[in-house]
């Protein structure tokens, strides 16, 4: 403290001095030296409070902008998305901004924003003085108006100097905020003039400025306003948007267009009065009306949506950037092909309304939301109603009383709903509004090239507007098309397609957590019955019999398929159970179709791949592609051959689940090689394909929204029905479009020694001779924790057809 109090001291002392000093100078001098005093002292006393406001003296007048921020400002800009071949699909915004060059933009939106906002542009450095004392003497007669240059509503824009820095303490008193915030603006202003040229700074505020409707910046504003480019604007429509500038909501021509018209004629006279428009011009182009194009872009236009929306999470959590990809104008270059894309949905609605239109025949009227004993469930529509936000308004607004919130979700209104030609407009109640969209059946799909996983094709469902959840990363069981891990899992321990097992009953004792107790699971074929055959791996697998997986499951143990599978890119927990063979586990889409990439790239594993390459507004780039991490080996060479010739299987062995694959690829025969595994879970709520090609691997899942929404019949329902013929369209495109000739290609001869007999099987014969293991009932124990997993089985001699038990428990079907 008494140190403080000497500084405060030592500085009083000193301002005495200078006072005194000061007071020296005006005595006994003639008039025209004091007047000079009084010029000079002004004038250091305004260059100190300058300073003093810049550099926030003693924290009275808050933060200001730095000089490394002007000369390298930061403003919000959208983050442009592009495909592989350079087409762009849309945009990540906070402020729609995209910022265009000086020579981008026509002349004539410069001069009439020069003749309107500051006609002394080129004559002042920041600051027009004439105009200020203008608005000062204005302001005195009562006709207060604006006095502020280009310039200083650039600094405005652009550092947010009213909103995003503060006053300080000053700031507090009435009056002294608004000179200080002006003052800022005045500062900034003289910096900008001494760091840029007029043109940057014209480009600059024409690319910063807010021009209503959520445009910022020429570029967005012109597509917003007339749907044309900044390059293209007609004098009249310049004048309307300079026009704009004075009250964005006041002069919208869409709100408010006669107060739009009559600015934008001032604008146009403003032109005439500084000679550029000739007085029968200012006429002519004030008879027109105003040609209005609206349309206010949102994040949700343009291509990929569902793509899109993993795409921002890719770059957070996969790539780990430390970016906005909301306001860091960035451009991203994504793996996506757009004619691959644009395949993929035309392969998804053409088949979708095909599937729709199976089931609203097959349920007719009847409500499609039943149990596993077909009895609608009831409060089923309710329940979602329960969830959703219109239900939360409710309850607030009548206090939970139930027969007020009944009537209203009752009671018709005008509701838009999803229809495959565009949306439908209908009087309807809320519940039935639910009990319409719930019966609409979904899908997802994905494609990849399996050497570089990059992600060519991303469809999440039918309708980004409807349904927001993407199919590609939601959880459903995957049916047989996990055998493919069960079966190389198999292999790699020593299995080989052509090895044999035998179609027959299997009943397996497992422990039921939920009944405490162990019950007996006795898995059936898709078709309902067993054959006794004896029967290939490669066979089994491409007829997709589930009571040969479920023996090949247990015989190679259910850990090692789970951690093959871990290996092969299925990041999801699976559960330590028998069912895991069928596909009883929780799965996504997109790692199941890299988990078969895999397999097609020689056992290489790596991560699906949505970004070729970042740059940033600088035009550096962040973030390349060839830095992604390399592959690894996940499986031996030798399984994953045997497994795609396994996958082949499914287009070659008789009666296999993927043969109507051909009516779409057949003619791709001699140069393409196809393989595949159809899926299909238990009552038919998922259905899934997945299939390869050297080049390409794509898949397809099929199902209701909700998993008590289904077909009640495989006929229907399978896979093979539903989710294959979306590929099936999507590679007969492909294929057949000559820009995509590289995808038609086959599997190279082994580069290993593998004899041939272990995988060039004969084709199966129903009824040979039994020659493989046969199965007793295995009982299965999870302990008390539900980790540790035992199995104990028996291996015995083939049985007689009598001795076999009978299935009377329940069975779970699976393709």
């Amino acid at each position: 403290m008494k140190q403080l109090r000497a500084i405060m001291q030592a500085f009083c002392r000193a301002l005495g001095r200078l006072w005194a000093g000061y007071r020296n100078l005006y005595t006994h001098r003639p008039w025209y030296v004091k007047v000079a005093v009084a010029v000079a002292t002004a004038f250091v006393l305004l260059v100190l409070y300058l300073l003093a406001v810049w550099f926030n003296f003693l924290w009275f007048f808050g933060k200001s902008p730095t000089v490394h921020s002007i000369m390298n400002p930061e403003i919000s800009e959208a983050s442009e998305i592009y495909t592989e071949d350079s087409v762009y699909i849309g945009k990540y915004f906070n402020e729609n901004r995209s910022p265009v060059k000086f020579e981008e933009v026509t002349p004539v939106f410069y001069q009439t924003l020069i003749d309107t906002e500051d006609e002394r542009f080129y004559r002042h450095h920041g600051v027009d003085v004439q105009a200020l004392f203008a608005a000062l003497k204005d302001s005195f007669r009562g006709n207060a108006r604006g006095a502020s240059t280009i310039t200083q509503q650039l600094v405005k824009n652009m550092f947010r100097v009213r909103t995003h820095y503060s006053t300080g303490l000053l700031g507090r008193i009435p009056g002294v905020k608004i000179l200080i915030m002006k003052t800022k603006e005045w500062i900034g202003a003289f910096l900008i003039e001494m760091a840029y040229s007029k043109e940057d700074i014209l480009r600059m505020y024409a690319n910063t400025v807010d021009f209503g409707s959520n445009a910022y910046g020429i570029k967005t504003a012109a597509k917003t306003y007339f749907n044309t480019t900044p390059a293209l604007l007609k004098t009249e429509e310049c004048a309307v948007l300079v026009g704009l500038l004075k009250a964005t909501t006041y002069y919208n021509p869409r709100l408010h267009y006669g107060q739009s018209m009559k600015r934008r004629n001032v604008v146009l006279r403003n032109l005439q009065a500084q000679g550029h428009l000739s007085p029968q011009q200012c006429d002519s182009l004030c008879r027109l009306p105003i040609a209005l194009n609206f349309k206010v872009e949102n994040a949700y236009e343009g291509d990929a949506l569902y793509f899109r929306e993993e795409l921002k999470d890719y770059i957070k959590n996969v790539l780990k950037l430390d970016v906005d990809v909301y306001s860091d104008g960035l451009k991203i270059y994504t793996t996506l092909h757009s004619e691959m894309q644009a395949a993929a949905e035309r392969a998804v609605n053409k088949q979708m309304r095909i599937i729709q239109q199976r089931f609203d025949a097959h349920w007719g009227n009847t409500p499609p939301w039943q149990d596993e004993r077909h009895l609608e469930i009831p409060h089923f529509i309710e329940d979602i109603a329960h969830r959703l936000p219109v239900y939360k308004y409710l309850e607030n607004k009548f206090n939970g009383n139930q027969d007020s919130i009944d009537y209203y979700l009752n009671l018709p209104h005008p509701v838009k709903l999803f229809g495959y030609d565009g949306p439908i407009e209908r009087q309807m109640s809320t519940l039935d509004s639910i009990r319409y969209m719930v019966r609409f059946m979904h899908t997802g799909f994905v494609a990849m090239e399996p050497q570089s996983r990059k992600v060519k094709a991303w469809v999440g469902d039918i309708s980004f507007d409807s349904w927001k959840m993407d199919k590609v990363t939601a959880m459903r069981q995957s049916g047989s098309t996990f055998k493919l891990f069960v079966y190389a899992a198999a292999i790699q321990n020593g299995l080989a397609p052509c090895d044999r097992r035998q179609d027959s009953y299997v009943a397996l004792k497992v422990f039921d957590k939920n009944k405490g107790r162990e019950v007996l699971w006795a898995p059936h074929n898709a078709n309902g019955y067993f054959t006794g055959d004896s029967m290939t791996l490669r066979a089994a697998f491409g007829q997709s019999v589930n009571s040969i997986a479920v023996k090949v499951g247990l015989e190679t143990g259910i850990p090692n398929v789970i951690e093959t599978a871990h290996r092969m890119g299925i990041h999801s927990p699976l559960d330590n159970v028998p069912s895991l063979s069928l596909g009883s586990s929780d799965v996504n889409l997109l790692e199941m179709v890299n988990g078969y990439s895999t397999v097609v790239a020689d056992g290489k594993y790596s991560e699906p791949l949505l970004v070729a390459r970042i740059v940033d507004r600088r035009g550096r780039t962040i973030y390349d592609i060839k830095n992604a991490p390399a592959a690894t080996q996940a499986l031996p060479y030798r399984t994953a051959f045997l497994m795609q010739e396994m996958l082949k299987g499914s287009m070659r062995e008789p009666g296999s689940t993927g043969m109507a694959l051909w009516s779409y690829v057949r003619p791709f025969d001699c140069t393409t090689d196809f393989g595949g595994k159809t899926g299909t879970s238990n009552n038919h709520s998922d259905a899934w394909y997945i299939g390869v090609t050297p080049g390409l691997v794509g898949g397809a899942w099929v199902g209701g929204e909700y998993r008590c929404i289904h077909f009640r019949t495989g006929a229907l329902g399978q896979g093979s029905r539903t989710a294959l013929p979306v590929w099936g369209y999507f590679i007969q495109d492909i294929l057949d479009n000559p820009k995509f000739q590289h995808y038609q290609q086959k599997f190279p001869k082994p580069v290993e020694e593998i004899p041939l007999d272990c995988y060039n099987c004969p084709l199966y014969q129903p009824h040979e001779e039994e020659d493989s293991l046969s199965w007793d009932s295995v009982s299965f124990y999870v302990d008390e924790q539900g980790d540790t997993v035992t199995t104990h089985h028996m291996r015995l001699q083939p049985k007689s057809e009598e001795e076999t038990p009978s299935a009377e428990a329940p069975v779970e079907v699976t393709e």
